[in-house]
């Protein structure tokens, strides 16, 4: 992986088999507009990134290139064994980028708190603020992140402009999806966050529009924290059973079209594996809105514009 993420040029497709490689590395080329990059596993979740004997970074997955598609890879962190433990699974910072479909757990689990990180990190370092920073976290599961009680690790955190969408998020020791400073004009949409401090936290920027989302039992469910902007909306989520309460926004702002009952998944577990799938009889299913929610869901099924849509990362 380290060998090709050296000798790739813009429009290159590098097929990864399924097997265990070595993470702990950097893509730095950048592919154009009509010629991405994309670093493809060719079975979702069948390549494997694990630390190596010896970690030199506290990163699995560091990319530094713009429009890069990063897609179907199951980044493990639990097996650390020397070195540098990895506090951050996928880490990016050039613009036009696209992590999709990923697998991502066991982040930064046993480390202090004062470290940081996330399981899937976004933002716009050496590249400004602009809404050219443009990004997409579409697709993953991110879980077991962050050691229990340390709020500074998130699950997905995002400082850049872009889109959020179709992702699992739960057991996390911080925010399930955070909004930093820099997310400005943000989409954050039909993700599923459950089992984590809190759900979803907006902790700066401006013009970011969550809906469509299940924040279902965390400590505190969807909250604003500092200058968050007055310019954001929170339409048709549903928000139920976080046990510190379900909303907390700064005054003035208000959220609308909210759930307030049971999501009703198909196997929901504090351990093991949720089955997040919504059931027949789930109070999620055609209560969501049209923005931008065409395409498939988590697990690829079609969301259909002429069926109502559901809430979640899940289409019934």
């Amino acid at each position: 992986m380290a060998r090709a993420a050296q000798l790739v040029t813009p429009g290159t497709t590098v097929n990864v088999l399924p097997g265990t490689y070595q993470g702990g590395f950097r893509t730095g080329v950048s592919g154009l507009p009509n010629a991405r990059i994309v670093f493809r596993a060719t079975e979702r979740w069948q390549a494997r990134l694990v630390p190596p004997p010896q970690s030199g970074s506290a990163t699995a997955w560091d990319n530094r290139a713009s429009h890069v598609d990063i897609q179907g890879f199951e980044i493990d962190g639990a097996a650390h064994m020397a070195g540098q433990a990895w506090t951050t699974g996928i880490h990016s910072s050039g613009a036009y980028n696209r992590i999709a479909l990923n697998h991502v757990h066991h982040i930064a689990t046993l480390l202090p708190c004062s470290k940081g990180g996330a399981g899937i990190a976004v933002d716009s370092e050496g590249h400004g603020k602009g809404e050219r920073m443009l990004s997409m976290v579409v697709g993953n599961s991110v879980h077991e992140v962050g050691a229990p009680g340390c709020r500074e690790v998130q699950g997905i955190d995002l400082d850049t402009p872009g889109t959020v969408r179709n992702n699992i998020v739960y057991r996390i020791a911080g925010a399930g999806i955070r909004l930093w400073r820099g997310a400005r004009k943000l989409v954050v949409l039909n993700n599923t966050i459950a089992g984590s401090d809190t759900g979803i936290l907006a902790a700066g920027g401006d013009q970011n529009h969550v809906v469509n989302n299940i924040v279902f039992d965390n400590r505190r469910g969807v909250a604003e924290l500092g200058p968050a902007g007055r310019h954001n909306s929170y339409r048709h989520n549903l928000v139920y059973g976080n046990r510190e309460g379900d909303w907390r926004l700064a005054e003035g702002m208000r959220h609308s079209g909210t759930v307030a009952a049971a999501p009703g998944f198909i196997g929901y577990t504090r351990s093991g594996a949720p089955d997040f799938r919504l059931a027949a009889n789930s109070a999620a299913i055609g209560k969501g809105l049209e923005h931008g929610a065409d395409g498939s869901d988590f697990y690829g099924k079609l969301r259909d514009q002429l069926d109502a849509i559901d809430l979640g990362a899940c289409q019934h």
